[in-house]
């Protein structure tokens, strides 16, 4: 059975034919031409969501927001904006992934296949400890205390990715291919906005981080001890 996929996207032409695309890749796709019709769906009956930032009845960005708040399935992004401000907005609003208009169909799907490895990939691994923090690999799950925290498919990857190599300094660069594992283009920022979640999520204090610290000119180091 096929993934279920959610794509939310007002221009017909192009709808239909990511549907075809997609449905010959294996995947059950569910077209969504409104904001409003989009909203009214349970994004939990999918395992992931496309979502163009442009739509009739309101702002792309607006629905990812609520989208969040209700569910952890991955959204991809697609914009036909060229200001960066705007994809870095929808990662922080919890966006998994971003794709640029005008994109190529396989891209899309390499795109999507990677989200949905990342959020399935098994692991039999004990949960890693840290302190007060403890990153469930196999189950996905993310815990500070007890608590479970909220983040995106994309950031747990990243976590687990830095905690795993607790103690070494990451680039951006090797980041970016340990989490994707595809060579696939990222502006040049999105690891950056990505920690800044991972950090709203992780650390008493975000501004002045003892978890995941910044080395500048280099990347970021995971902290092996912590309280």
């Amino acid at each position: 059975m096929g993934e279920r996929l959610l794509l939310v996207e007002d221009d017909a032409r192009l709808a239909e034919m990511l549907s075809e695309y997609l449905g010959e890749a294996g995947f059950h796709v569910a077209v969504a031409p409104l904001a409003a019709t989009a909203l009214a769906k349970s994004p939990d009956d999918y395992d992931a969501v496309v979502l163009d930032l442009t739509l009739p009845d309101r702002d792309g960005l607006d629905v990812c927001r609520a989208l969040r708040a209700k569910t952890d399935t991955p959204i991809l992004m697609l914009t036909a904006r060229g200001s960066a401000t705007d994809r870095i907005v929808g990662l922080e609003l919890g966006a998994d992934d971003y794709l640029p208009k005008p994109f190529e169909p396989r891209e899309l799907l390499a795109r999507l296949r990677a989200i949905l490895r990342r959020r399935a990939a098994p692991s039999a691994e004990k949960p890693l400890r840290f302190g007060a923090l403890e990153i469930d690999r196999a189950a996905h799950v993310l815990r500070l205390r007890g608590e479970v925290c909220s983040v995106t498919s994309y950031q747990f990857a990243l976590l687990v990715a830095l905690a795993e190599n607790a103690g070494r300094v990451l680039s951006r660069d090797f980041l970016m291919d340990l989490v994707k594992g595809e060579t696939l283009e990222a502006f040049d920022r999105s690891i950056d906005v990505h920690v800044s979640r991972l950090r709203a999520a992780i650390e008493d204090d975000p501004r002045r981080p003892r978890r995941i610290i910044t080395v500048r000119g280099s990347g970021y180091v995971f902290a092996k001890a912590q309280d």
